[in-house]
């Protein structure tokens, strides 16, 4: 699997940490001691996960190497949607007149996005597409609770967008060589640990002791996984991006292990967490950074639980 373009849009509105002491009592030096982030991005009143989506697709289409209408596929992934019937997958193949392509919605807590790339890979390996559009828009705050001293604090929004295809368009086009994911529902709290009711409480996260300790652990067996089955290291890797949940869980992967931390590229201290489309979000604003033969290993974490990672080469 090749990536052809890449977007993303991130909002422009900031809320910064003090922003929360009158909601639920913390300060912004507790914010920032126990999860890295300093202010994250808010949609605006005319903004929503379908804008944010789109926009990501606008982004990418300046570098596309075809015309956008040859997509086959479309996946759309997101815990996050403002609708999950007319879904960013549809509301896209219309928006682009992309007339050919299947549409679909996939959902695995922040693991979404690393799904929605299986998904094509499998389509790819069945021969029912060959080129396919994925776009993960998180629209957070859309179900926060910024009251909730837990987690209203940690929500951002953004989105990517991934345009792959099966085989190479270009020589310079990065290869996704291979992608890893794990349902994780029967260990720890599994699907208590972190949950979205709409009607009921929007998002919650109570027991995020919980979330940490697997988060770290399950992210490693996904780097762990990616690497060992291309006959490679976590050393080899040149870079690696870890779900933006927290950024001492960041810190924590690297201290077991024992790698710098200019390995790991983050951007959730301006951003907050932006769920499912972080990883994918930080690959687009870095790719210019990468260079020939640099090996970027992606993990993730969600709740749920479920864990994933994919590994690209330029």
């Amino acid at each position: 699997m090749f990536i052809n373009a890449l977007g993303y849009y991130i909002p422009s509105q900031r809320v910064p940490n003090s922003y929360f002491l009158e909601l639920n009592g913390l300060t912004s030096e507790w914010i920032e001691q126990r999860t890295g982030i300093l202010t994250r991005s808010k949609v605006s009143e005319n903004e929503d996960a379908h804008t944010m989506g789109i926009d990501a697709v606008k982004n990418a289409i300046p570098n596309l190497p075809y015309d956008i209408k040859d997509i086959d596929l479309i996946v759309a992934a997101s815990y996050s949607p403002i609708d999950t019937v007319a879904t960013l997958a549809h509301v896209a193949q219309r928006e682009f007149q992309m007339e050919k392509a299947k549409a679909v919605y996939a959902s695995s807590a922040c693991s979404s996005l690393v799904n929605g790339l299986e998904i094509i890979e499998g389509y790819f390996a069945m021969n029912k597409a060959s080129k396919a559009l994925l776009i993960c828009s998180e629209n957070n705050t859309y179900y926060s609770n910024q009251s909730d001293p837990k987690a209203g604090h940690l929500w951002g929004d953004a989105a990517v967008a991934f345009f792959v295809s099966k085989e190479k368009i270009k020589e310079s086009e990065a290869e996704i060589i291979d992608i890893y994911t794990r349902g994780l529902g029967n260990i720890g709290k599994g699907p208590h640990a972190v949950t979205l009711r709409p009607k009921e409480d929007g998002i919650t996260m109570p027991d995020g002791r919980d979330v940490f300790m697997h988060a770290c652990k399950y992210m490693i067996d996904a780097l762990e996984n990616i690497t060992r089955n291309n006959n490679l290291t976590i050393n080899d890797l040149s870079y690696i991006i870890c779900h933006q949940a927290n950024k001492r869980i960041v810190a924590n992967v690297a201290h077991q292990l024992k790698l710098s931390d200019e390995v790991f590229l983050n951007n959730i201290s301006e951003l907050g967490n932006t769920g499912s489309a972080s990883t994918g979000l930080v690959l687009a604003q870095n790719f210019n950074k990468f260079v020939k033969n640099d090996l970027v290993g992606l993990c993730v974490f969600g709740g749920g639980y479920s864990s994933g990672g994919f590994l690209v080469k330029f």
